[in-house]
């Protein structure tokens, strides 16, 4: 269960606000929490506090934490700058997550340096909505700088046919092949 949010019509939508607890998702069966921070952002203090305090929390019951982080904020030029996603990435372990979900840096020697820094398991975000093998070659270039998976939202449920590109996608991320061989057998109908 997402346990911080806010609206893009709000007056900052960067700001993250705690919404709900460990306690009500594991009254309502959750297995797991997640809670976003926008480094960088304005309210950045609030934001880390909440996911502190929700960090402690899971551990006393033992619930698995997954931190989305991303760097926003007026400051913030670049969100895929590894050493603003790698900044984003450290604070999420170091603040108690189990799984950290942040940007593709956009080439896998760099996004080995957001891997390699975090003590903890990394996914990569879909980001926004693109075409199928500029999101493909994003899972490819991720998983070969070191991610533990993805975490693909509207690009495979936006997809004309979400199941086949899922499948696509496990063939990078579990078989090893390359985005440009899943692409073929996308547009080919053979997932």
């Amino acid at each position: 269960m997402h346990l911080s949010a806010s609206t893009a019509i709000g007056p900052d939508p960067n700001e993250k606000v705690l919404v709900n607890s460990v306690t009500n998702a594991l009254k309502m069966g959750a297995d797991a929490v997640s809670m976003h921070v926008n480094i960088g952002a304005d309210s950045e203090a609030h934001m880390m506090t909440d996911l502190g305090h929700v960090a402690i929390e899971c551990m006393e019951w033992g619930v698995p934490l997954l931190a989305m982080m991303y760097p926003r904020g007026r400051n913030i030029n670049d969100e895929h700058a590894v050493e603003h996603v790698r900044l984003a990435a450290r604070v999420a372990a170091e603040l108690g997550a189990d799984l950290v979900k942040t940007n593709y840096t956009g080439d896998p020697d760099s996004f080995r340096e957001v891997t390699r820094g975090c003590p903890v398991p990394v996914v990569v975000a879909g980001g926004s909505k693109t075409d199928d093998l500029t999101t493909l070659e994003l899972i490819e270039g991720s998983m070969e700088g070191g991610a533990a998976g993805l975490s693909i939202g509207r690009n495979a449920f936006q997809h004309a046919n979400p199941a086949s590109f899922v499948r696509a996608c496990a063939k990078i991320v579990h078989e090893g092949l390359s985005a440009s061989e899943v692409n073929e057998m996308l547009k080919g109908g053979m997932l």
